[in-house]
């Protein structure tokens, strides 16, 4: 290997890896091993939703910048999947917040719900979330006495906790286990090489990475993601010296709250704008019908 290899899960990096269309196959490889996907059950083709290359150079400079990968399968499944490599105390809240947001624009107005796409979101967190050893969990909506009975499959979230799994038995033989090493910016020289051999898509993802590496604009915006991420641990370091860490969290959460809150209400007043029901509204955005009424004002 010839020069330092960049973080894979440096999110602008992990964006430039698996959300474009020339890196297609690399990104149907990681959700078939992430979604356990086998045989005729493969997703064998997608459509990536590419973001404009000059609003992504904006995003990255921006230190609240989302910088996620969206695609949608043949059978007209959407799907997201994000790297968060800070614990910015919000996850859940963040994820049903953009599950249910892309959810909801599956359809125009006017549109039947029966066109409304299945929805899938992915997390992969360079952080322990859950108290539960398990590093891969997935969630769907199960009847609370009903054991194992789902009411539907239209959302399903999966959270992959990266430093869970470092502490995990690795099996080669498996695609998920292989990819997150892949992304494991530690991984021995050796074990990259043995991942290499194995996985032909691993070994084209990993020459891409390698051409990144070599190019000054990528560089300059990786080092950007970089520094956002540096500046946000000395910050909390340097708050929790002075005993103030606890005062900037709450601080912090509570204006990620309002901004979330503001999200929802603009969700609200778009569908109100395009006609739909009062009712649904209230159903996909937690609003009562009378808090939509005043935003109707």
């Amino acid at each position: 290997m010839k020069g330092k290899r960049l973080k894979p899960k440096n999110d602008f990096i992990f964006q430039r890896l698996f959300g474009e269309r020339e890196t297609k196959e690399s990104l149907i490889s990681l959700l078939n091993a992430i979604l356990r996907l086998e045989d005729h059950r493969r997703i064998v083709d997608l459509t990536v939703v590419e973001k404009n290359k000059e609003l992504l150079k904006e995003l990255v400079t921006d230190k609240t910048g989302r910088l996620d990968i969206r695609a949608e399968t043949l059978d007209r499944v959407q799907i997201n999947i994000e790297v968060q490599l800070i614990d910015r105390q919000n996850m859940i809240k963040r994820t049903l917040f953009y599950l249910s947001k892309m959810y909801v624009e599956s359809i125009k107005s006017g549109g039947k719900y029966e066109n409304l796409k299945k929805t899938i979101t992915i997390n992969l967190l360079d952080f322990n979330l859950f108290a539960f050893e398990r590093f891969h969990s997935t969630y769907h909506f199960y009847e609370d006495h009903e054991q194992r009975f789902m009411m539907t499959d239209v959302f399903e979230v999966h959270m992959i906790e990266c430093p869970k799994f470092a502490a995990a038995h690795k099996n080669l033989q498996d695609p998920l286990h292989r990819w997150l090493l892949f992304l494991d910016d530690q991984l021995p020289e050796n074990q990259l090489e043995e991942l290499i051999r194995m996985d032909p898509v691993i070994q084209k993802t990993e020459a891409w990475l390698e051409w990144l590496s070599g190019d000054e604009e990528t560089l300059r915006l990786y080092e950007a993601r970089e520094f956002s991420r540096i500046e946000h641990d000395s910050l909390m370091a340097e708050a929790e010296a002075k005993g103030l860490k606890k005062g900037i969290e709450q601080g912090i959460e509570q204006g990620i709250e309002k901004g979330i809150e503001q999200g929802i209400e603009k969700v609200a007043l778009s569908m109100l704008s395009k006609g739909f029901a009062v009712s649904l509204i209230a159903e996909m955005t937690g609003l009562s019908e009378e808090e939509i009424a005043r935003l109707g004002e």
